[in-house]
This record gives C-alpha cells, structure tokens and sequence, in this order.
C-alpha cells in the first residue's frame, strides 16, 4: 500500500478524552473513531490489526479441532428465560423488542443459544466430544465505558462452547483450550497468565482468565514471577492426548497465580519471598467449566451406550479479540508510539523515501516495494511529499516492526537503511539484502 492513496487520518496532539495509552495512541494512528460512548467504527489500520488477531484466533481454534459457525447479535428473550438468566443478568443487558412486540435482547455471551442449537440436532453420544466457536460481535450496556476498546461496549469476541459425555471428557475440553489459548497469546507476542478467578454470570467451578501484565489494567494480580518464565513455544503435541495437555495445564498453573476476587493471602505467602508478585493485569480470554448447569435447565441431553439420556457435560471459552489490540499496545510501546509484534502488525514493512521525486530513489523504493510484495509480504510506501522527520514519526506513531529507509546518500554506496522499531538499531544493507532479511524475519522463503 502506498500511504498517499491510503486513508491514515493521525492526529499530531493526545486527544483530552483519551486516558492509557492503547486509546490514546489507537486515536493517534487514526485506528478507530468514537462514535457513541464505548461504541467505535474501527478505521482501515485498526480494522487490518483486528483481522490480523481473529485470523491468529481461527487458526488456533481449528487446529485442537474446534468447528466454526456464526450465531446472530440478535437473541429471543425466551431463550434466557430457560436458562433463568434473563432476570439475574442486570442492567448490562440490552433488552429491546421488535415490531411484533416480540422481547429481545443483544447477546453479551451465547450459552443458551448454543445450547437450543445443540439440543436441536444432536442426539447421541456418538457425536461427541463437539467444541462449536464463532468469533462475533456483542454488547454490554458497561455503566461507565472507558478506556477505548479496553472497556467498550460494543466488542468482538470468540467464544466457544464444548459438548462432552462426562465430566472427565468436559475437563480435557477445558485444558485442551488452556493450552490452545496459550499457543494464541504467544503467536501475538504477549505472555499471557493463566489465573483461578472467579465465574460472574456465566457460572460453573472451575474457571481460569488469562491476564496480560500491565500498568493500567483492571485487576489487581498477585503471582510467583516464576509464572512469567513459561512458553509453549514450538512445542507440538496431540490435542486429543488427555495426558500431554494436562501435563502443559499443570506446568503452566502450579504456580501461585490469582486475580484479588480469589486471592489466598495465606497460599500467596508460601511462594518464596523474592518471586511474590503484584501487580495489574488485563483480561484477555477467561475459559470455564460449568457442567450441565444450561443442559439441564435446556434439556441438552443425548442418549448414552446404555441406552438412557444425561444431560451433556459443557464448558464455555471467550477471547476479547477487539480487547486485544488495546491489551498488545498496552504491552508494546514508548514515548514515540506503538511498537507492533511481528504477529499482528497490520503491514510487514514500512519504506521511507527521504527525497521524494528523486528519480534514484523512487526508483529504488519501488523496486523495493515490487521486490517485497513478490515475497507475499504487505509493505507501507511513504511516497508522500513530506519532510524526512514527519515521515519518521508517523511510522513511529503506527509501530510497523522495520522500517527500510531509501536516501540520495545511502544510495550513492547502494545501501539502504533497516531499522527495527523495538530495539532502535540500523544496519545498512543493500536493497537485494533488506528484502531477503525481511523476508526471513516473517518466515517467507
């Protein structure tokens, strides 16, 4: 993309509503735009992130065998009538009625709709274990929405819903999404921290969130810095392996590791002094057991080897997609902007060209540009007709991870200037080079 025929619209100055720094640099970036309280319109550059992190999501979900679908934003009433949450859920509920005077409401979450999808069409344990996902949009009418899309609204999530024939079958399903969340984190350079917390209205005993460590989240923490060490890496294992993947879950929850709604001063003060920790962190992702609390209730059940029916053992898994973005440049970024993991960054690339209309230099930026999009990689050109500073701090602000600047000077050697966002440090390298270099970084042959 050339950033002349691109819609980029960044602003110079913090705008005054804009209170951590993943909102104030996603207004920045021109990344999104308010357009009611907690309610934004996500912009070319924000959208390319988002789809960036669900295609991350999608990919990690159906990989351990998770089965994609969409369920709509719109739900009946009765549904949750069934399941007795329609009452108890509060005011953060959007409940509205359509032409027929029929009770609506926008879905926050979808246990009872997946529950009526399930119990409509399945029948038999034979058709189990089943894990059925969409990634989509919800709302939740937040009292005080703030942060931008840290605590908005309107937000996007994937949540998955597994189907099992008892509860030992339920808890690998359970540790099966553990270990494949984790896989998804890592990918988008974020170490994210399995903590025991509390269910909320979902319900159920036995619930871990995954919370990214940073100054301005929500909850406070408390963990063995131990916790902060673990990485899954490019470790490969069978997702249907019930041993293997409990086996991760134990590595990665051994570890005192708690939100403050279940902390436990007395287990806390155990772990060896020197690695006690507490801090803030930012939910990412929460996954929960909650048994045959909605199939029961729903009348969800199959008929067993034995010939009699039992009502399915069922979990419920959730990932802030649009979360995430604010939750990566939270944990990615200075004093000059955001600072992209190479996972989520929205182009691999940015070029600068120092002097505009220089027939050698447009020259070598657009053989750079064909050279890269070759390799399969998306470059941002800055072929705009601005001072050398401006372009700099512009692709500062929106944190591509390398940046290839082309010049007069550095051409006249047949070198042009690679520079990584995260450390600062430049190599000069000729063209042919910068290319294969970046092609290596993004594992591009």
């Amino acid at each position: 993309m050339r950033l002349s025929r691109y819609f980029l619209p960044v602003l110079k100055e913090n705008p005054s509503e804009a209170q951590i720094v993943s909102h104030r640099y996603m207004l920045r970036a021109g990344m999104i735009k308010q357009q009611a309280a907690g309610i934004y319109s996500w912009l070319p550059l924000g959208f390319k992130v988002l789809k960036r992190i669900e295609q991350i999501v999608h990919e990690e979900q159906i990989r351990v065998g998770h089965i994609p679908l969409m369920m709509p934003t719109l739900q009946p009433a009765d549904l949750w009538r069934e399941s007795g949450r329609y009452d108890d859920y509060g005011q953060e509920m959007l409940r509205i009625k359509d032409r027929q005077g029929r009770e609506m409401l926008y879905g926050p979450t979808n246990e009872e709709m997946i529950t009526d999808i399930f119990r409509s069409h399945v029948n038999s344990y034979k058709e189990l274990p089943l894990t059925l996902y969409h990634v989509q949009w919800k709302f939740r009418d937040e009292m005080r929405p703030r942060f931008g899309v840290m605590r908005g609204r309107e937000f996007l999530m994937k949540d998955g819903y597994s189907f099992d024939i008892d509860r030992d079958s339920a808890l690998h399903a359970y540790n099966r999404h553990m270990v494949s969340y984790l896989r998804t984190y890592e990918r988008m350079g974020l170490t994210a921290i399995p903590m025991r917390a509390a269910s909320g209205p979902i319900g159920g005993d036995n619930t871990h969130e995954f919370l990214v460590l940073a100054e301005t989240g929500e909850s406070e923490v408390f963990y063995d810095s131990a916790v902060t060490d673990l990485r899954l890496g490019t470790r490969e294992f069978d997702a249907e392996d019930r041993e293997t993947v409990a086996e991760i879950c134990a590595e990665f929850t051994s570890s005192y590791a708690r939100t403050d709604e279940t902390h436990d001063e007395a287990l806390f003060n155990e772990v060896p002094e020197e690695r006690r920790r507490v801090a803030r962190g930012i939910e990412v992702g929460q996954i929960f057991y909650f048994g045959t609390k909605y199939s029961e209730a729903m009348g969800a059940n199959v008929v067993t080897s034995y010939g009699s029916r039992v009502p399915v053992e069922m979990g419920s898994h959730g990932i802030g997609v649009s979360r995430l973005l604010g939750a990566i440049i939270e944990a990615n970024h200075d004093d000059k902007g955001i600072i992209w993991p190479e996972g989520v960054t929205p182009f691999h690339v940015g070029i600068v060209n120092l002097k505009q209309g220089d027939s050698s230099t447009d020259s070598a930026c657009n053989a750079l540009y064909s050279a890269l999009v070759g390799k399969g990689l998306e470059p941002l050109y800055d072929d705009r007709e601005e001072r050398a500073g401006a372009k700099f701090a512009t692709m500062d602000l929106i944190g591509l991870p390398w940046r290839i600047t082309v010049g007069p000077r550095g051409l006249a050697a047949g070198k042009v200037e690679l520079t990584s966002r995260r450390t600062g440090e430049s190599e000069e390298v000729s063209l042919e080079t910068a290319v294969e270099r970046v092609a290596q970084i993004y594992g591009v042959l």
